[in-house]
């Protein structure tokens, strides 16, 4: 076995593990949902959510990952034998996410290379962007070789190791997304009229809030977090024995929300400026916001090839943040499972990686009649992990820490064996084992349409 990498420093622990939790959602789906379920009211049920149902499941993975020194697998593995099918959870989400979320990714990559040789400036209309759009992402080659080389800039920084890969890359994107982060939001809040955005985003509206918005709220602070997947089990396996999880969770949770939120900060005053999005008009969400809509805002600015590119720069970014996480969940199950060395672990996740994001990428083009249960291989992976594998493995974790370790499990590794204060651990172990399984439970049955 090849010697196992470790986190240098706690700055390092805190930004790997937020790089892993900020990624695409935060960025598009964030603002849509609050914008669409009540403004401000939907933001403070969203970090209710996070502080009941986020905070105790990572500090719960977070406890597993370090504990062991191990992988997904492993780790559950070691503490009980019985409990290793947890990670195998975690392990076959974090394959089946990045088949579509490396398609997703690479058109970020290409909208960016758009923006910079100033293609993307030659339409005039959200009709036209969303023409060019379909046109992209259906086409057969230019789509996968923008996928191909996100998997290829992924594996180029797993491959360079813990600290030298991982550390050291988090350490240069987390500041440069939130520098992005800060230009974009300024620029937008000084956009003329830029202040009924703010007041569509920020303003509370209570009688928009129904049972199905603290659903999604507590969807969105759920998979916002990466909770379920293996990423923080095996990011906490490279921290040293004296992290202080405690803080490092909460640090994650808020610099995760703060991207959400200032994603919602650069949104929709930007739109409101140009006319895009009226007060009482439900937003755009997903690819069409980012793909369609906010193009089409650019496009009506000063420097709308510089805005343009900046953005999709951050949108990049974040998304890479994620992809490293993700990949390295699967290269080290290969790693420590199957006794493979690293660099071949590296490259055969990387294979796999091609295999899926093709499949996924041609399922919305030639191969879009090849349908299981009906769905296109890009939205089979989406709704299996989305909807099945996530939230059965962040409500076994939630069971496993809560129930089946014995108290002093979570008293020794958020305590840091009795350096630290231990005043909140019987209320974290009051959440995992009754409140945060069933909100998990009810995303779960709510993701299957059954509430």
């Amino acid at each position: 076995m090849e010697k196992r990498g470790n986190f240098a420093g706690k700055l390092s622990a805190v930004l790997v593990a937020a790089g892993s939790a900020v990624g695409l959602g935060n960025i598009w789906r964030f603002p849509s949902l609050a914008a669409d379920n009540g403004g401000g009211a939907f933001l403070v049920i969203y970090l209710l959510c996070v502080l009941l149902l986020g905070v105790p499941l990572i500090w719960a993975e977070f406890s597993v990952g370090r504990s062991t020194q191990l992988g997904a697998v492993g780790a559950y593995r070691k503490l009980n034998k019985h409990w290793g099918f947890i990670g195998y959870f975690g392990v076959l989400a974090a394959f089946l996410l990045l088949g579509f979320y490396y398609v997703v990714s690479g058109w970020t990559l290409e909208y960016f290379v758009e923006s910079v040789n100033g293609n993307l400036s030659n339409y005039s209309t959200p009709e036209q962007y969303r023409a060019a759009f379909e046109n992209f992402k259906t086409a057969t080659w230019k789509p996968l070789l923008f996928a191909w080389a996100f998997i290829l800039i992924t594996h180029f920084v797993i491959a360079q190791g813990v600290q030298k890969g991982i550390e050291k890359f988090s350490n240069i994107l987390m500041p440069l997304l939130f520098v992005i982060l800060l230009v974009m939001a300024i620029h937008s809040v000084l956009m003329p009229g830029s202040g009924e955005g703010l007041k569509f985003f920020l303003k509370p509206d209570f009688s928009a809030i129904s049972g199905r918005t603290v659903l999604m709220a507590m969807g969105q602070a759920f998979f916002s977090l990466s909770i379920g997947m293996g990423c923080m089990v095996t990011y906490a396996s490279y921290f040293n024995r004296d992290t202080n999880l405690k803080a490092t969770g909460l640090q994650v949770t808020m610099l995760d929300t703060l991207v959400a939120f200032t994603a919602g900060i650069i949104i929709f005053p930007a739109a409101f400026s140009v006319g895009i999005f009226n007060a009482g008009e439900a937003p755009m969400a997903g690819p069409e916001l980012i793909f369609i809509t906010l193009p089409a805002i650019f496009n009506s600015l000063p420097l709308s090839m510089l805005w343009s590119a900046i953005f999709f720069l951050l949108i990049i970014v974040a998304a890479l943040t994620s992809t490293i996480s993700i990949h390295e969940v699967v290269a080290a199950y290969l790693n420590e499972e199957w006794q493979i060395k690293r660099r071949w672990a590296n490259w055969i996740s990387t294979v796999g990686m091609f295999v899926v994001a093709t499949l996924a990428s041609l399922s919305l083009g030639v191969l879009n009649d090849c349908r299981i249960f009906g769905l296109t291989f890009f939205d089979l992976f989406d709704y299996v992990t989305a909807n099945l594998l996530l939230p059965v493995g962040g409500l076994c974790t939630s069971i496993f820490v809560g129930w089946v370790m014995e108290k002093a499990f979570l008293d020794r590794e958020l305590t840091n064996e009795g350096r630290l204060s231990g005043k909140i651990v019987p209320v974290v172990r009051f959440m995992l084992r009754w409140i945060c399984p069933l909100i998990v439970l009810a995303i779960f049955l709510d993701s299957l349409g059954i509430i």
